[in-house]
């Protein structure tokens, strides 16, 4: 898969782990896990990203003794995700046209 691509799909997995609420870094990688492969290597800097871009917020609370950082979706994130689901639209309409078969009819 297009590195971009992948970037763009892995961006809304994490904005949707946390659409209903808050979570931490741990936990987010548990509710994606099924869905997608992810590391902490990979989701750490996700989440920087979109905390910089404003898709999320961060509040650190303390949680046995240890810092620990929850991530919360903000407005502009639960537009990116709407915005996703459109353009996710478009790409099964592309994939249906790519991986049709049986189509005999010549458009020549």
């Amino acid at each position: 898969m297009d590195i971009q691509m992948k970037r763009g799909i892995l961006d809304v997995c994490v904005l949707a782990a946390i659409q209903y609420e808050e979570s931490y870094g741990y936990q987010i990688i548990k509710d994606i896990k099924p869905y997608v492969d992810i590391s902490e290597s990979t989701l750490y800097p996700i989440l920087r990203r979109l905390e910089g871009a404003h898709l999320l917020s961060v509040r650190t609370a303390e949680h046995s003794g240890r810092l620990r950082k929850y991530y919360q979706i903000t407005p502009a994130g639960r537009d990116r995700i709407e915005e996703f689901k459109e353009e996710w639209k478009e790409m099964i309409s592309i994939f249906q046209f790519v991986t049709r078969e049986g189509d005999n009819s010549d458009k020549t």
